[in-house]
């Protein structure tokens, strides 16, 4: 759990302040390039360095727990896709004013658009849930510009303090508002929602205190928290997915029908079944260096019975 610096020992900040300086480094001569080889430079660099920081282990153990048919190739190219994607991500993360720029053209598609129009046109709350999948970020630079509305983001602070400071520096300026995953930042974006506001959230991580669910199969620990605000709000829930395109630096808006009102877990599995769709469609787009699958309170799988 991020903590303040404060809360850390002078060894851990001394290590946090090292580490934010290298990657701070790499960032700033990354940016002496034009930015589309600025994105592929680093998902090249991201991919080369993969096999040392354990990325491409934890996606072959992803994949031979949930498509253990794949082959030998088809895992070695998805471990490629997925850490070049990873890179690029990052990059683009860091580049906020020319990504912004440049996914404020993007194609928006899907049958669920014109329910987003028309929840915009009614002003009524929408959830647009999203997924580490391609690049998230741009759907919400896509869709503020299609339709004028604030569209909120929960995020998650990073561990290291120092690289904190500027991940969410760039975060804002891809828009407003932000709400940091605890405690404030929740009641805030309830009341956003609360209010006819539009909120972007990824559901796609293990979540304590979550029900168990199944994605690709497998007993995967996810929050029913999104379906259960939804519910209490009235509000609109989108499925939407940006599909990165064969140029690397360009995105798809994909919006997909509105999810059902039922009950939370029926609309939670609806969405893991959803993305799981996706995800199929483009293994190397999800980021399967998560670890999505583990056990929590008796629940998810347990280590065990991890590949």
């Amino acid at each position: 759990m991020p903590v303040e610096k404060s809360e850390l020992s002078r060894s851990e900040l001394a290590q946090y302040y090292v580490a934010n300086l290298f990657l701070s480094c790499v960032i700033r001569l990354m940016h002496l390039l034009p930015y589309e080889h600025r994105i592929a430079t680093m998902g090249a660099l991201v991919r080369g360095l993969a096999p040392l920081v354990g990325f491409k282990r934890r996606v072959r153990s992803n994949l031979k727990l949930t498509c253990p048919d794949l082959s030998d190739d088809e895992v070695e190219q998805i471990c490629r896709d997925v850490c070049d994607n990873a890179g690029r991500a990052i990059m683009e993360h860091f580049s906020p004013e020319d990504f912004v720029e440049r996914q404020k053209r993007a194609k928006i598609t899907g049958p669920g658009l014109a329910a987003y129009d028309a929840a915009c046109a009614e002003g009524r709350p929408v959830m647009v849930i999203a997924a580490h999948f391609g690049h998230y970020l741009a759907i919400r630079i896509a869709l503020q510009e299609r339709s004028g509305v604030p569209l909120g983001c929960l995020y998650r602070r990073m561990a290291n303090p120092y690289f904190n400071e500027n991940y969410v520096k760039a975060f804002h300026k891809t828009g407003e508002p932000m709400f940091e995953q605890g405690r404030r930042g929740m009641m805030e974006m309830v009341r956003s929602l609360r209010n006819g506001g539009h909120i972007a959230i990824v559901s796609d991580l293990h979540a304590h205190g979550g029900e168990e669910l199944t994605f690709f199969g497998k007993p995967a620990v996810t929050s029913v928290l999104n379906a259960e605000l939804a519910i209490k709000y009235g509000a609109e829930v989108i499925p939407c997915y940006a599909v990165r395109q064969p140029n690397g630096v360009d995105f798809e808006i994909v919006l997909h029908d509105p999810v059902p009102h039922s009950d939370p877990k029926t609309m939670t599995q609806f969405l893991n079944d959803d993305l799981e769709g996706v995800v199929r469609q483009h293994m190397g787009q999800w980021f399967w260096i998560h670890r999505r699958w583990k056990a929590w309170n008796g629940m998810g799988v347990q280590p065990e019975d991890m590949p």
